[in-house]
């Protein structure tokens, strides 16, 4: 009979999911409620911890299924699961997208929601239910090695992106997993570092991207940090957790532990952890009941330690979520590999690569360069597998000198030589370089492909990795004699454009007027040496905008002059506060390489006719955008807000605002961005509250933080 029952509920469940009115959340609830009273303690603990390592716990006796989940952010990971069949090992390829940092660079919403789709369909394919991003933890230091996987130095910017991505996940029936919750900022001693960190730079930096998340993107789940804040792991944290996320966010979902990320049983179990992955206290692997949240937390409810409502909560959150994805009874199919999907993925690429600097080379006239040489491993090297957890098996790569050789037609003469290597030691290979150094005395034309180099084997190169999960860089500057390189091929030929890949900015200052262009292309995805190409020779018009500040050296940024990075003894001082990337470089007036927001087109813009109005508690900002060039490109327009007479500490100006619009030559449009109240206001510490201060605002426009073209105040 409970069996029976247990069934009847489910199936009546799965029936009311389709439709989401208040009442039919209600009965939802009640029946969930229903369902966990049929529950021993045992089945409820079984599901609130690993049964696999990427498989949470399900009641097969209740036909209540696992939760499977996969990493992301910008593709599906290779099949991790130790139940995975033979089959599902061997087919899991899967589409390759531009990294996050790359994504942030396009300043397309509309964008991130397709690319969301997509990775959405896709997770469907894959029998997944969860795919494991977007990551929204701010670029804090160029230094950190997951930066690549991330958005960008701005909340504003990371929180339009990451709900636009999450909806777009959503809506093909799979939960996205906003990461990671919260100060994630390093990667050097992760699971260690105690970040010390002001209650107003973790409202005003750190956690508007995860309050959109929730609040506008109804995130189905969130995924704890490995790091502690201000004394206390983040994964099971007292205030973070039960009171910030799900009870001022109204956060309803499961809060997913990163793997091995807990670290105190009672803890967990009290302060809002749902879902324990990756740890193993056993010395005979795998025993997921020697979990933190496992055995031991049976034997805290029966030895009255923990109330049995505690795991009841979990449960319910779990099953809540089952309910808005695979026990919805919608018949959602998800697609893999499509050329559509492929499509998206160099859209993302041709969108986010960011053109520098360009002194009259670009786009590359094919008639006036017809011997081309391309230098650099980065050329040729595949990087979908790099990075660590966030690998994509992709069915294929365009490298570099692929796209090039696609793009440049037969009446172009394309070479190759790899000018560096990576090395153990990071040496400079001179026999290399100065092949290439000859070879490009000779040629019209040098493309250097350099930059950061991107993998997770350790075993490559020797051990040396960069941008990667679990390791920091040193510092920015160009490894195995990238730099030397690029002044000595410089010097024999002036037509020299540097690509750079990576997950950061490199020191520039010493090489780069020495030549005429320079493109950023982050990783730019299975089709990204197509994407790089169509820039190159002028297919595509470059519309990418910083999504960081590009300072010469690590020594410049707050996190390094300011607070500390990595910190000592496992501690680190946000001592920089809410002076972050671009809000910094403004208010001690340091010079940078290129500012938050700059990017380069082959065409020109022209901005007018700024009108600021109150709507309300809204302000509402409009202008006009022209195309002034001779050809059709894309603008990002950005908004930024400055306090003018401010009683208290705030920043030169930050960003609230930004769209980005294509227009064909001499088309001009409207741009209008609505600015709720929270986008003049500051978080004061002592009221714990967001205070907007009567004074005067100045809304400032412009097409970096640095480029403002418009100015209008407003009284509040």
């Amino acid at each position: 009979m409970r069996k029976y029952l247990a069934i009847t509920i489910l199936g009546t469940l799965m029936a009311c999911a389709a439709t989401t009115p208040k009442t039919t959340l209600d009965a939802n609830e009640a029946k969930i409620d229903s369902l966990i009273r049929l529950m021993t303690l045992e089945e409820k603990v079984h599901m609130i911890h690993a049964c696999s390592n990427f498989n949470s716990g399900g009641v097969s006796r209740l036909n209540i299924p696992e939760l499977v989940m996969s990493d992301g952010p910008h593709g599906v990971r290779p099949e991790q699961n130790t139940n995975a069949t033979k089959s599902e090992k061997e087919n899991d390829y899967a589409t390759y997208f531009p990294t996050g940092i790359c994504l942030a660079a396009t300043w397309d919403t509309s964008l991130a929601h397709q690319m969301g789709m997509v990775l959405g369909s896709e997770a469907k394919a894959r029998g997944k239910d969860i795919i494991l991003g977007p990551g929204v933890n701010i670029i804090r230091s160029p230094l950190n090695g997951r930066n690549f996987e991330y958005l960008s130095e701005d909340p504003f910017l990371n929180s339009e992106l990451a709900v636009k991505y999450i909806q777009g996940v959503q809506c093909k029936g799979v939960s996205a997993c906003v990461k990671h919750f919260a100060a994630n900022n390093q990667e050097v001693n992760r699971d260690k570092v105690d970040v010390i960190v002001s209650e107003r730079a973790l409202r005003e930096i750190y956690l508007p991207a995860f309050e959109a998340s929730v609040k506008r993107g109804d995130v189905n789940t969130v995924m704890g940090a490995y790091n502690k804040v201000n004394g206390q792991y983040a994964t099971h944290h007292a205030y973070l957790v039960n009171k910030v996320l799900k009870d001022e966010f109204g956060f309803k979902g499961i809060l997913i532990s990163d793997w091995s990320a807990v670290k105190h049983a009672k803890e967990a179990l009290l302060n809002g952890t749902d879902i324990e992955m990756g740890t193993d206290l056993s010395q005979k692997k795998p025993d997921y009941n020697a979990f933190y949240m496992a055995d031991s937390a049976i034997q805290f409810v029966k030895s009255g330690e923990v109330d049995e409502k505690v795991i009841d909560e979990k449960v319910r959150r779990i099953l809540r979520i089952m309910l808005k994805t695979k026990l919805s009874g919608n018949n959602i199919q998800g697609e893999i590999n499509t050329k559509e999907h492929q499509q998206i993925a160099r859209k993302v690429a041709e969108e986010g690569i960011v053109l520098l600097k360009n002194e009259n080379i670009l786009p590359i006239e094919s008639k006036k360069y017809r011997k081309i040489l391309v230098v650099g491993n980065n050329a040729v090297y595949k990087q979908s597998m790099g990075g660590g957890s966030s690998q994509v098996k992709a069915l294929y790569e365009v490298t570099i000198l692929e796209g090039i050789k696609d793009v440049a037609g037969q009446a172009t003469q394309i070479e190759f030589v790899e000018g560096y290597k990576p090395t153990k030691d990071l040496s400079f290979d001179k026999a290399l370089a100065q092949n290439a150094v000859n070879a490009a005395s000779k040629a019209d034309l040098v493309i250097f492909v350099g930059g950061w180099i991107h993998n997770f084997d350790m075993s490559v190169w020797g051990g040396t990795a960069f941008d990667m999960e679990g390791q920091d860089k040193s510092d920015l500057k160009l490894k195995y004699g990238q730099e030397d390189l690029i002044k000595q091929i410089s010097e024999v030929n002036p037509h020299t454009i540097v690509v750079l890949i990576g997950g950061s900015n490199v020191e520039m200052k010493s090489w780069i007027n020495q030549v005429p262009a320079v493109l950023m292309a982050w990783y730019p995805g299975m089709e990204g040496g197509h994407a790089l190409a169509n820039i190159l020779f002028g297919n595509i018009n470059p519309s990418g905008k910083l999504p960081m500040t590009f300072a010469d050296t690590h020594l410049l940024y707050p996190s390094h002059s300011v607070g500390e990075f990595p910190g000592k003894d496992n501690v680190v001082h946000y001592n920089e506060g809410i002076y972050v990337g671009y809000r910094y470089f403004d208010k001690q007036n340091v010079e940078t390489l290129f500012p938050f927001g700059f990017g380069l087109s082959y065409t020109t813009f022209k901005l007018s006719d700024l009108k600021v109005t109150k709507e309300g508690e809204n302000v509402v900002a409009q202008c006009k955008v022209q195309n002034t060039g001779s050809r059709e490109g894309a603008e990002v327009v950005q908004f930024y807000v400055a306090s003018k007479g401010s009683s208290i500490d705030r920043p030169v100006k930050e960003l609230k605002g930004f769209q980005k619009v294509f227009l064909k030559q001499n088309e001009i449009a409207n741009v209008k961005v609505v600015m709720d109240k929270r986008a003049f206001e500051y978080y004061d510490e002592q009221s714990k509250s967001w205070t907007l201060e009567p004074c005067s605002y100045e809304i400032q426009v412009g097409n970096s933080s640095q480029n403002i073209e418009l100015k209008q105040s407003i009284k509040l």
